[in-house]
């Protein structure tokens, strides 16, 4: 069964619709957030706000890169400019990303996801993995090593030509710091982006593809996620919509802010009969670990981790 198959044109057609407004208004309240977490630490300054902004600055570094993605598929805004302009300079570059080189490689893997050929497979293709495995993984993050690796490898490969907005921009807020008297609120950013952002997009694109019904099938409901998403998960690891993975998996086109609408429609529908639609992160979070050893063999938490592994 494809989508098609379950919906008509017009509704299609109004799926695709894009909103300028939905758009501006995702953007401004990624930064309105930012705004806020570091004037409460720069008013405030104590291990008691450090904290929790170093855990909601990584959600919303999260929540930059989903809106660089969106934009990368055109679809945050109308306007094709307005999407680049977005997406390089105020999405993108913030927090070391470009978005071109990241799309060339982001494209083969929507064209290639199900089968062997998909760039990203290596980020998920090995889980389940012991809770040993899975602690080792989150300390990695949250001791700034995963990140200090990504910036690294950011740098030598992708060089200041490539990287130059990322330049300018973090410049930028530098000196904008240094201007009101904090430049140590860089030091904020660069450390959630070093340790919680790494986590937390690591627990996004494991949730997405990683121990699902069938890796490598070429339906989308066999080898992509959706998860729903609580307040708190919305704030760290599912910011934008991007929780309906499954979805812009099967309509790409389809703008963030109408990705929920199209999941409750499919679902109503019955097209979501044998797909893996998770409650919940910590739902996710159990099918990503494997509990025990039987007789030399890994156990999976749950019957479907088994099944799809």
């Amino acid at each position: 069964m494809k989508v098609n198959e379950v919906l008509t044109r017009e509704e299609i057609a109004g799926f695709m619709q894009k909103s300028d407004w939905a758009g501006l208004q995702k953007l401004v309240v990624n930064y309105a957030m930012i705004a806020g977490i570091m004037a409460v630490v720069a008013i405030w300054p104590s291990v008691f706000t450090v904290v929790p902004a170093m855990i909601l600055l990584g959600g919303r570094q999260l929540g930059l890169a989903v809106v660089m993605h969106d934009s990368a598929h055109k679809g945050m805004f109308k306007s094709p400019w307005l999407n680049g302009f977005v997406g390089r300079w105020l999405a993108g570059s913030p927090i070391w990303s470009d978005m071109d080189g990241y799309f060339q490689k982001h494209a083969r893997h929507h064209i290639a996801a199900g089968s062997e050929d998909d760039p990203d497979l290596e980020n998920y293709r090995h889980y389940a993995v012991t809770k040993a495995s899975f602690r080792r993984k989150i300390l990695r993050d949250l001791t700034a090593r995963t990140g200090i690796k990504t910036l690294y490898l950011t740098a030598r490969y992708g060089g200041l030509p490539v990287m130059w907005r990322s330049v300018v921009v973090n410049g930028l807020m530098l000196a904008g710091f240094s201007l009101i008297g904090h430049p140590w609120l860089y030091a904020l950013w660069m450390g959630s982006w070093l340790t919680t952002n790494m986590l937390f997009s690591r627990l996004r694109q494991a949730a997405e593809h990683a121990v699902v019904p069938d890796l490598f099938d070429s339906d989308p409901r066999m080898h992509t996620r959706t998860t729903y998403a609580r307040w708190w998960e919305r704030l760290t690891i599912a910011p934008n919509h991007v929780n309906f993975h499954l979805e812009h998996h099967l309509m790409p086109s389809v703008p963030p802010h109408q990705l929920a609408r199209l999941h409750h429609t499919l679902r109503e529908r019955g097209f979501y009969e044998r797909a893996d639609i998770a409650s919940g992160y910590d739902e996710v979070v159990a099918k990503l670990t494997i509990r025990k050893t039987v007789d030399g063999e890994d156990v999976a938490d749950t019957p479907q981790v088994a099944a799809g592994g």
